[in-house]
């Protein structure tokens, strides 16, 4: 006949215990674009976006000549130009974007921005950008020197 054996569970530490989950209340937004406050970055950028727990969509609009400086954050970004065209920097190439064209760019990869005509463009990010919504961004809102290393931001 065999033995029985008992198995003992760990009483929960600290270290084990499980943090609850606060359940945060996700709820329904609907806007129109010119509802939303515009904000002017620089004299050349402008933008609004909405956004969800998990979600931004941003409205961009870039005057000719505007360039957002090289940086890179871990939101992964979905770029559409709907009308005019980007030239996007990386460290191995350059992508000029034209109306109707769409750039996936990945989490931590560094990137730059040019606008190559008056240019209106929507970005997706995911997660949302926090440093947005703080107006914490500081790279686009400061003039930086060419030839620094990305800025990592978010």
């Amino acid at each position: 006949m065999k033995k029985k054996t008992s198995i003992r569970k760990a009483k929960p530490t600290k270290a084990r215990a499980k943090k609850k989950a606060v359940p945060v209340k996700s709820e329904l937004k609907r806007a129109a674009w010119d509802s939303l406050e515009i904000e002017q970055v620089s004299p050349l950028f402008h933008r609004h976006f909405m956004y969800g727990e998990n979600v931004m969509l941003a409205r961009i609009m870039l005057k000719k000549g505007c360039i957002v400086p090289m940086h890179q954050h871990h939101n992964e970004q979905v770029s559409f130009v709907f009308n005019g065209s980007l030239k996007f920097t990386f460290d191995d190439k350059e992508v000029v974007m034209n109306s109707g064209e769409v750039l996936v760019i990945p989490p931590n990869l560094p990137h730059k921005a040019e606008a190559m005509a008056d240019t209106l463009a929507f970005d997706i990010f995911s997660p949302p950008r926090t440093d947005w919504i703080s107006k914490s961004d500081q790279y686009l809102r400061e003039a930086t020197k060419e030839g620094k290393s990305p800025r990592k931001v978010g």
